[in-house]
Parts: structure tokens; C-alpha cells; sequence
């Protein structure tokens, strides 16, 4: 065939046999591949589809087939008012005076006040909500990270989009990654900074500690204290968004701003999916 102007010819007379042979190969390597491609795509969804027959998605509040998370369940979840909640760590109802970050609670974190700059959640940590937290992070259902994610996005500040921040979370223990098999947070925020079009950096890194769940609020104080720090290497942005599932006494997000803001972040801000 003749090449096109300001083209070469894929072989001409001068080409060595070896070279055509060659060149011949490589020209139908790249039509076996696809076809590779396309096997494993088909493949990989029929395995979906067998699953999917077999183990049929199911909503994980009320459990009907279809959705991780159902429409009618995710209207009916305990959303947090953003006009009543607390303007500096989002508690549901303190917006004129907040009963969760005095300095009489924040006494035996060593604080004042919090350490962020401000907080938000989403949603209350009912039964419901503690279930779709349990069946997400312990159960491995991944595809609610990004209903999850799209709940919180809708609790992200204007003020905050304003800054451009980074999003980073807070990073499980590597008993916990093991454990589970993937970082519940950091696919909640991957998902965010998708949703809202903020760049995504993990930041942190998360020391030996035990088990949150199992511990009361001084002896979660003393287990997160120092428990995180910041990821070497890692070039510190001025503000940052710290991803967590569910807050519950603060400690493992005041943990996380103090490695972040010594590292170097002048602003941080913190959301979850629920809090108590």
C-alpha cells in the first residue's frame, strides 16, 4: 500500500527480512490483545452477572435486592441540620451553645477548644446509620463508599471549597487493612474528592493501636494520642480536608490535626459520615 504523504512506509526493499518478520508480529500483537482485553472484560462480567444472580445486591439498612443503599433508606436517614449544628465541630444542636466542644470536654484531650479549624458531619450514628458503617467497612461492601461519600459532599462549606483544600483520611492500622482487605476512609475519600473535584493525597500514617470500638472516651483519648503522623516525604498542603467514617469522642481527628499541623497545614478541616 502506498504510505501517505509525510508518512514511511512500514517496509520498503532496504528492510532487512528479519525487520519485516518482526515488524509483521508486532502488527497483529496489538488485534491479540484486545482480543485478550475483551475475553477478560466479558468474562469478568458474566462472573458479575453470576454473582449478582446468585448474591444479589442488597440495600444495607432494610436489606431489599437492588441498591447498596435504597432510596427510600436514604431519604429516612438522620441527616444533621447544618443550621442548628454546632458552626465549630457540627454537634446537631449547638449552633447558639454547643454541649460538645467546652473546654470542660475538652480538658482531658489537653485542649481548650478543638484543634481544627471546623467540623462537619452528616448524619446521626443511629442503628441504621451504624449498620451501613458496619456492612461498608466490615463486611466489605465497597460500593456504599460512594453513596457514603455522596451524602458528606453535600456537608462540604462553601467557605472550605474556597481554599481549594486536599482531602486526605484518617488511615486504618495495618491489622485493620488486613483485617478488611482495603482502608474504609481512604475509599470514602477518594470518593469525595472525586464528587467534588478536590485533589485526593494521603497524608498520614496510622501508629500501632487498639481497637476504638472496644475502648471508653479516656481510654480512647490515651489510645489516639500521638497515634498518627505525617507521612514522610509528603509535600504539605495549606489546607486539608480530613476524611473519617464516624466521629465519636474526637480523639482520632484531634490526633490527625496535630500530626497534620506539624507538619505544616495552616487550616484543617474535618468531616464524617456520622457522629454520635
Amino acid at each position: 500500500m502506498k504510505p501517505m504523504k509525510g508518512q514511511m512506509a512500514l517496509f520498503d526493499e532496504r528492510t532487512p527480512a528479519k525487520s519485516r518478520r518482526e515488524g509483521a508480529a508486532a502488527k497483529h500483537a496489538a488485534p491479540s490483545r484486545r482480543l485478550r482485553a475483551d475475553w477478560r472484560a466479558a468474562r469478568d462480567f458474566a462472573a458479575d452477572m453470576v454473582a449478582e444472580t446468585l448474591y444479589p445486591t442488597r440495600c444495607a439498612v432494610c436489606d431489599k435486592p437492588g441498591a447498596v443503599l435504597c432510596g427510600s433508606c436514604a431519604a429516612a436517614l438522620p441527616y444533621i441540620d447544618a443550621l442548628t449544628a454546632c458552626p465549630r465541630c457540627g454537634a446537631p444542636f449547638g449552633v447558639v451553645q454547643c454541649s460538645e466542644c467546652t473546654s470542660v470536654l475538652m480538658e482531658p484531650f489537653g485542649y481548650k477548644e478543638p484543634p481544627y479549624d471546623e467540623m462537619a458531619s452528616a448524619l446521626v450514628l443511629t442503628e441504621a446509620v451504624r449498620r451501613i458503617v458496619t456492612v461498608y467497612k466490615d463486611q466489605n461492601e465497597r460500593g456504599l463508599a460512594r453513596p457514603m461519600a455522596q451524602i458528606m459532599a453535600r456537608y462540604l462549606p462553601p467557605r472550605w471549597m474556597g481554599a481549594a483544600p486536599v482531602v486526605t483520611f484518617v488511615p486504618a492500622t495495618a491489622a485493620a487493612r488486613r483485617r478488611r482487605g482495603f482502608d474504609h476512609a481512604e475509599h470514602l475519600a477518594r470518593e469525595l474528592s472525586f464528587i467534588a473535584g478536590l485533589d485526593f493525597a494521603p497524608l498520614l500514617v496510622a501508629a500501632r493501636s487498639r481497637d476504638q470500638r472496644k475502648l471508653g472516651r479516656t481510654g480512647r483519648i490515651g489510645n489516639m494520642r500521638h497515634s498518627l503522623t505525617a507521612l514522610a516525604g509528603a509535600s504539605m498542603p495549606a489546607a486539608v480536608i480530613v476524611v473519617d467514617d464516624v466521629c465519636t469522642t474526637g480523639a482520632t481527628l484531634f490526633a490527625a490535626t496535630e500530626a497534620l499541623r506539624t507538619a505544616g497545614a495552616k487550616i484543617v478541616w474535618c468531616l464524617t459520615f456520622a457522629r454520635t
